[in-house]
Formats: C-alpha cells, sequence, structure tokens
C-alpha cells in the first residue's frame, strides 16, 4: 500500500467512521452493525484539540496533526483503516433557512428527477447569499398546490413543490476543514452539522415528534437546534462556549487556564447552599517568588460562573428569539455537550426561562459502557445514529457529501490539485 492510499479492512460491511472536531477535544468513534442490526462500537480515539478556535481551524498543521492522532488511535482499536469519514460540523456561523421550492414536472409523472432539481433550486438559492448548504430536509410536499402528499414519486402532475430547512456555513471556514481532512488522506463522506447530530444523540423520535430544542455547550461554541413535529425549524452556532467561564475564573483567581479548568470541573455549580462561604478551594498561583497556595470560597466561585452563565443564556434567547423560535426557551430543553455537565445548569435554565429543562446524555452504542456515553461524546454519537434515523425519517432531502455533485464535489477536485 503506498503512501496515502487507505483501505478499508476487518469489518469492512456497514462500517462507519465518524469525526468531532471541537475546539476542546477531537472524537473519532468507528462502528458496524452486528448480527441483529444492532451498531457496535468497534474504535474510539480521543484527542485534546490543536490548533482550533471556536470551532474553526486556526491553524491547519496543528489541527491535522490532531486529527491524525485521533483517527490512529480510532483504527488501531478497532483493527481496521478507514477509506472515508463522516464529519460533525460546526464552523461557518452555521444558521437555518426555510422556504418554499418548486419544480415543474416533466413528464406528467413525478421521479427521482423532479426532486434532484427541487434540491438543486434549494442549493442555488442559498449560494446566492454566499454561503453552502450542507443540510437540506422537507417538511411536507404539495403537488398541483395540494398539500398532505406522502411521498410523490409516481403520482401524476404538473408542479410539485415542498417547504425546505436548510442548513448553510459559510464558505471559507468550510474549505479549510475540508483541506485538513484531505491532509490526512482520508476521504470525506456525510456532513452533519452538530446542533443536528446531538439533537439525534439525545432525543428518541417520539420527543422529535413533538417539540423539543437542544443546546449543546461546547468548549468553544454553543449550537441549538430546534424540533417541531419531526422537522428541523432553527440551527444556530454562537462562537462562545464553556471555556469562557474558565477563562473568566482563571482571570479572576489569578491562575492558570488550566487550573481554572479543573476548579471548574471539580467544583464548579450554580447551586447555592448554607455552607458556601464557609467551604474552601486550595489552588496554586506562580508569583515572583516562586508557586503560592491561593484559597477562594465555593460562593466566590460560584458568583464568578453565574454571570457568564446569565451572558451565555441571553445569546441564545436573543439568537432564538431572532431566528423566530422564541417559543422554544419555554418549553422542553435538553442540555448536553461537556458545559452541559455544569452542576445546576438546568435550574439555573428553567430559574430564566421557565419550562422543562434537563441535561441530557447521549445513547450508547453497543459495547459502550454506561460512563463513556458523557455528553460531551453527544455530536460524535449522534453521527453514528444520525444516517439510520435521517432515513427513516424520510424528511432528508440532501446532506453534505464530498463526492456528490455541486459545491462539495467541486471542493473534493480543488483539494486533490491541491494536494
Amino acid at each position: 500500500m503506498t503512501v496515502g492510499q487507505r483501505r478499508t479492512g476487518g469489518h469492512s460491511a456497514g462500517v462507519a467512521g465518524v469525526l468531532d472536531i471541537g475546539t476542546n477535544k477531537i472524537c473519532c468513534l468507528i462502528a458496524a452493525p452486528d448480527a441483529t442490526g444492532r451498531m457496535g462500537l468497534l474504535g474510539l480515539g480521543h484527542q485534546r484539540s490543536r490548533g482550533i478556535k471556536a470551532g474553526m481551524i486556526a491553524d491547519a498543521a496543528e489541527a491535522e496533526a490532531a486529527v491524525r492522532s485521533a483517527l490512529a488511535q480510532a483504527e488501531r482499536m478497532a483493527g481496521l483503516t478507514l477509506d472515508h469519514i463522516d464529519i460533525a460540523l460546526a464552523c461557518g456561523r452555521l444558521s437555518a433557512s426555510r422556504f418554499t421550492v418548486r419544480a415543474g414536472v416533466e413528464h406528467a409523472v413525478v421521479t427521482d428527477a423532479e426532486i434532484a432539481r427541487l434540491v438543486g433550486g434549494a442549493e442555488a438559492f442559498v449560494a446566492k447569499s454566499g454561503r453552502v448548504a450542507v443540510h437540506i430536509e422537507h417538511s411536507d410536499w404539495w403537488l398541483d398546490g395540494v398539500g398532505g402528499v406522502a411521498d410523490p414519486r409516481g403520482l401524476a402532475g404538473r408542479e410539485l413543490a415542498t417547504q425546505v430547512t436548510a442548513v448553510s456555513a459559510d464558505d471559507g471556514p468550510l474549505r479549510n476543514l475540508l483541506a485538513v481532512i484531505e491532509r490526512c488522506h482520508i476521504e470525506v463522506g456525510r456532513l452533519v452539522p452538530v446542533p443536528l447530530a446531538s439533537a439525534i444523540a439525545v432525543t428518541a423520535p417520539e420527543e422529535r415528534a413533538g417539540q423539543v430544542l437542544v443546546v449543546d455547550l461546547g468548549g468553544g461554541t454553543v449550537t441549538l437546534a430546534a424540533i417541531v413535529d419531526g422537522a428541523l425549524v432553527a440551527v444556530e452556532a454562537i462562537p462562545v462556549g464553556s471555556n469562557h467561564i474558565t477563562y473568566d475564573i482563571a482571570r479572576s483567581l489569578a491562575t492558570s487556564v488550566a487550573e481554572a479548568e479543573r476548579i471548574k470541573t471539580l467544583y464548579g455549580t450554580l447551586v447555592k447552599a448554607a455552607s458556601d462561604n464557609s467551604e474552601f478551594i486550595s489552588y496554586p498561583v506562580e508569583t515572583a517568588e516562586g508557586r503560592a497556595m491561593y484559597q477562594t470560597s465555593k460562593a466566590q466561585l460560584r458568583s464568578i460562573i453565574e454571570p457568564r452563565v446569565e451572558s451565555l443564556f441571553a445569546l441564545i434567547s436573543e439568537r432564538l428569539i431572532a431566528s423566530g423560535a422564541g417559543a422554544f426557551l419555554t418549553g422542553r430543553v435538553l442540555l448536553t455537550g461537556g458545559g452541559g455537565q455544569l452542576l445546576g445548569l438546568d435550574q439555573a435554565w428553567m430559574q430564566r426561562f421557565g419550562g422543562d429543562a434537563r441535561v441530557a446524555r447521549p445513547r450508547p452504542l453497543l459495547g459502550m459502557q454506561a460512563g463513556m456515553c458523557s455528553p460531551a461524546l453527544s455530536a460524535a454519537l449522534g453521527l453514528q445514529w444520525s444516517l439510520r434515523e435521517l432515513k427513516s425519517s424520510g424528511r432528508q432531502l440532501s446532506a453534505g457529501h464530498a463526492s456528490r455533485r455541486g459545491y462539495l464535489g467541486r471542493m473534493q477536485k480543488w483539494l486533490g490539485e491541491g494536494f
């Protein structure tokens, strides 16, 4: 096998590799179905992120090295080598738009050609704004102005129409991400928006059949997915995350970021207790005379965390209201992602907005221990579940794919010529 070539070995049938490139971590999961069709874990790679800021590529060489490490770790555990991988997409200021597309029926009976023209029309409409459609799904079909059509294929008519939700991203950050993956000598399969992947990981189909808001609090970004009646109606990505809580602690306590992260993880809470003023946390501070030990109370730590959480809540509220999905703030809300594990976050949400909020963990793959299913893995696990669930929903019209016609196909050609 020559350098740059990759083969799929061992468990070729149904093997799915997924990659979540976050600000704090890079996670690679490899899974395959067992004899009963249940997806089981084959390999897991987990590396600290390098070269990533707010979900975007800041240093291509550093990011490439981290991706290679996570990929190699998962492949060694699985005992195989992947030739393509699906990507959780968080960069490029993700957002969703809803509009109606129409196509004439050429031969009096609806075929896949009409569906393809609708997808092409939706992609072209998004491209007019200078952005790239990475996920397109529909909410209903109309044939000659009559709605409620379950599947128009094979039906006679003159005009086919549907309302679509198109999730789009900025061109530049997407191009940079694809370039890094391509330099790892592996083909990009599907691109799935992180908010959608996380929503699939932590919700049951029955929950999505109602109304639910999934908030994924990552290290560098907060992503939002609003779903009603099984349809995605709003997607947002905010370039602020739980790392900002860490930075606030480091600045206020004059300690290192690493130590601030340790303090946040072990002692961070939004829950008030009578003993908070009398319980103290020791931490090191580097001074001109050397390292010294300082102390802070749990009450003081909470007073640092609370304003940042309130700021995050305000940003989330502002984005959802602007997108027309403000009503989701007071409904059922699932909090996930690494930052979603902050103690008392769900109670703080309900005090701020009301409604019913809870911290949600992703569903495990077969062979995964419950302790492995941290909210921080929601996007990666959601990618594994998404292929089946998006297909079974019947709503997905198009998902970003590097080998298909259109923008990502042109990007693959450009990357091949460049590298």
